[in-house]
């Protein structure tokens, strides 16, 4: 069932989930995977990181039900938890977000291009993210994708409003040439 068919069909799934209903728990992952696989490639390394992330994510999901209280959005509370898995992920891997070898990439300002008119796109640009310096890509992701503020980043990360902006700065600029090239290839 990819659809939603009445009002009371989430929260009659989120109730069996809490229940420990497994058809109910099946269902409510087959709802939100694809949406939600999507998120996490934007923030892994890999396709393997991403489905990594996935299955931990929606093990946090059922394993935090209880602490959805029904109001707002529902889809929104599991894109959280998937977004604070993934920086779990960064975490835990013990990678330097913030540490890049700025010298070997090159940024120049480019007018607008039309790979966003390409019908792949958006597995083009998640490609294309993903050869980003971590770093780049997770205040890429938190800033324009997940709407998080400077501030809010500087808090989640460990890192200053300041660091912050720069990384978001030189991130545009990294994805710029990432795009550039991608289009003279």
């Amino acid at each position: 069932m990819k659809g939603i068919q009445n009002q009371n069909f989430l929260p009659n799934l989120i109730n069996k989930c809490l229940e420990n209903d497994r058809l109910a728990q099946q269902e409510l992952y087959v709802q939100f995977k694809d949406k939600m696989f999507v998120l996490c490639l934007r923030y892994a390394n890999s396709r393997e990181d991403a489905e990594d992330i996935l299955q931990d994510g929606f093990i946090k999901v059922f394993r935090d039900l209880k602490q959805y209280n029904g109001s707002g959005c529902f889809e929104g509370w599991v894109r959280k938890v998937m977004v604070n898995v993934a920086l779990e992920h960064i975490r835990k891997e013990k990678k330097k977000p913030f540490q890049t070898g700025l010298e070997q990439i090159e940024f120049k300002a480019s007018e607008e291009t039309s790979f966003f008119e390409k019908e792949n796109q958006a597995k083009a640009l998640i490609q294309l993210m993903r050869k980003m310096p971590i770093g780049f890509r997770t205040v890429l992701n938190l800033y324009i994708l997940e709407g998080y503020t400077h501030p809010e980043i500087s808090a989640i990360l460990g890192i200053s409003v300041g660091t912050s902006k720069s990384q978001l700065l030189r991130a545009k600029g990294c994805l710029r040439k990432l795009l550039k090239d991608s289009l003279v290839a």
